[in-house]
């Protein structure tokens, strides 16, 4: 695999396959049970997701207007976010150092407790905000942890040969949660709030018994470096700030989730301008993942290989357009149908994205690139939908997306002339 037009940094060609590794990930046993645990994990998370944020919305507008109660949405994303941000690095050296698969086991562990938090919260009848914040933040940390762990431990489940389809695999695994449970979600709260926190407890809990049934060592292969835990993060700072395109491609989905991500805004324009309530809610959440899942099979079977930096700032300026368009849209259909198209659009830049990275880093170093690249993707939803909070109490809803996808056409302006070597990237393949 070779990507033309590395600006700096000299990207580390992975290994040649073993003999006798096998070529699909589907022969794998572990990799059936990853998979598994990683759709199971992720449905429980849209399900809870989509229950907080009705949760708090509507216990926000019994006292306050539209644009004030989408503040309390925005507290959401950020208590989400500080905990990412503080752990995140860490976490990623950890997971260069201690048992990875024990490291994934007790993260979803948490995460279920958190998820019988809100339930036993729910079912008081008129939780406090300030408690379903804190445990929000319980949630965020335990997330940081995970994703650094998960992502450097699939390697070790599959071996070279077999990562690209298992990569691709892990993605569809993602999208078909993602598609899944918002819409679950939204069909559970609108029976019942509680039963939402339940189901995505049991998913917690069905996840967590996946990853103890996997025979693969999780204990990363031990490097002498010398380095201390903080020396170890900066180390991976410094990889990352070397290599230009991997920095490029993570800073300009940064920058673009932030301003365009209209996860926040569904609720808002479900209840109070579109008027479909919680199944319309469901609807629109699941649509970007609709988009997304199509998306990643067609990659997966019809990978690009040629253009990779045009293909990929192409995607990142239709995704700009569909969130332009979501906001001013006053049809159902039209706002479910560009959420569609965007999330095709955006699987395009999240193949194109993870195949630069894997490209680019040493096996040593996964983990921590893993986790920057977490810092810079992962939390930028977080801290995008805190960003979609204050804009929408200056500048309405509407406002807000029409100006986010404005902002995002932008960006792919300006990244495409900082980092000309990711614009030049060529072949994938």
């Amino acid at each position: 695999m070779t990507v033309e037009s590395v600006e700096s940094g000299s990207p580390t060609p992975p290994a040649p396959p073993g003999d006798g590794e096998p070529s699909s990930p589907w022969g794998i046993r572990d990799f059936r049970l990853l998979w598994l645990g990683r759709v199971t994990a992720v449905l429980g998370i849209q399900i809870q997701s989509s229950a907080l944020l009705w949760q708090v919305y509507e216990i926000a507008r019994r006292d306050h207007p539209i644009e004030e109660a989408s503040l309390y949405l925005g507290l959401v994303g950020l208590c989400q976010f500080l905990p990412l941000l503080a752990f995140t690095l860490p976490a990623g050296a950890m997971a260069d150092r201690r048992d990875r698969k024990v490291t994934v086991a007790v993260s979803i562990l948490v995460e279920a407790a958190c998820a019988g938090g809100f339930l036993l919260m729910a079912l008081h009848g008129s939780p406090p905000l300030w408690g379903l914040l804190a445990v929000a933040a319980l949630f965020g940390a335990a997330r940081a942890f995970l994703a650094p762990a998960s992502q450097s431990f699939l390697p070790m489940v599959v071996g070279r040969r077999a990562l690209p389809p298992a990569i691709a695999a892990q993605s569809i695994a993602f999208q078909t949660g993602a598609i899944a449970g918002p819409a679950l979600g939204g069909v559970i709260v609108g029976v019942n709030v509680p039963l939402a926190y339940a189901a995505a407890m049991g998913l917690f809990l069905l996840g967590i018994g996946c990853f103890l049934l996997i025979r693969t060592s999780g204990k990363p292969r031990p490097v002498e470096s010398g380095l201390t835990p903080l020396e170890s993060v900066r180390e991976g700072l410094a990889y990352v700030w070397k290599t230009k395109i991997v920095l490029g491609a993570i800073s300009l989905d940064l920058i673009v989730v932030l301003l365009a991500g209209v996860a926040l805004l569904t609720p808002i324009f479900a209840r109070d301008i579109l008027h479909v309530g919680p199944e319309g809610f469901g609807l629109l959440r699941a649509s970007f993942g609709v988009g997304a899942l199509g998306m990643a099979i067609y990659l997966s079977r019809f990978p690009i290989v040629r253009h990779g930096g045009r293909w990929m700032f192409a995607a990142v300026a239709v995704f700009g357009v569909c969130t332009l368009t979501f906001g001013l849209s006053k049809a159902w259909w039209l706002s479910a149908l560009v959420l569609l198209v965007g999330g095709a659009a955006d699987m395009i830049s999240v193949n194109i994205r993870q195949t630069l990275i894997q490209l680019a880093t040493p096996d040593h170093m996964r983990g921590r690139v893993s986790s920057v690249s977490m810092l810079f993707i992962g939390a930028s939803n977080e801290l995008g939908e805190a960003y979609s909070g204050v804009a929408v109490r200056f500048l309405g809803p509407v406002g807000a997306a029409v100006f986010g996808g404005f902002g995002a056409l932008a960006a792919t302006g300006v990244w495409a002339k900082l980092f000309p070597g990711l614009r030049r990237a060529d072949r994938l393949d």
